[in-house]
């Protein structure tokens, strides 16, 4: 897949699933279940040790998919994720030694933010969106609102604990460019390879 900037994927889908791979077989389906929904961007977390191993098969097996990884929070991930056909990455928080590593690597950064002081930095190392987190303890929807002042070219995507009752309300701040979310991806589901069940979830989340 061409070089996607961190702006065009956030545009492509208003919900970016924060996705937990347990099991490798379950990754493909997974991936199509959700681009069958409509939902074409898929954040899979480095939580389990097989989350690379899962990017690289969706990358191969569903290429309507715009796969990325999320809680990266060590510089050399971000080669391992492109290697592995990663095509953007997300962190929880941002160092410069991330920041570094992201732009080194040459894969689009959504950086986690959670003040206005981290939002400056994000800004002095170049990133211009930023994933808010984890959002409701952050401030909600009042926190992005006070943000849109002093920050009017920032875009965000919040991310912790926004559900499909709340996501509306932050997709219709002008700051928002998408919101993260696992209400899509209930482990339950996965566990019981219901695809149809997340096929529905992400129908739902992609009509929002």
């Amino acid at each position: 897949m061409d070089k996607m900037n961190i702006r065009d994927i956030m545009r492509a889908s208003k919900v970016m699933p924060v996705i937990v791979i347990e099991r490798i077989e379950d990754a493909v389906p997974l991936a199509q279940a959700l681009v069958a929904g409509g939902i074409r961007v898929l954040e899979v977390t480095l939580r389990t040790p097989v989350a690379l191993a899962a990017v690289r098969a969706i990358a191969a097996a569903v290429p309507d998919a715009i796969v990325g990884v999320g809680t990266v929070t060590r510089p050399e991930q971000f080669a391992e994720a492109k290697a592995a056909g990663a095509v953007f990455a997300v962190t929880p928080g941002l160092t410069e030694a991330l920041a570094q590593a992201a732009k080194a690597a040459d894969i689009a950064l959504l950086p986690g933010v959670m003040t206005p002081s981290e939002v400056i930095a994000a800004l002095g190392w170049g990133f211009d969106a930023m994933k808010l987190f984890p959002a409701e303890q952050a401030g909600g929807l009042g926190m992005l609102k006070a943000m849109a002042g002093p920050f009017a070219d920032v875009l965000f995507c919040p991310t912790g604990g926004v559900t499909v009752e709340s996501a509306p309300r932050f997709l219709a701040l002008p700051n928002v460019g998408c919101v993260g979310g696992s209400w899509l991806v209930p482990k339950d589901r996965i566990a019981a390879g219901d695809w149809r069940a997340v096929t529905q979830l992400a129908r739902e989340a992609a009509a929002l």
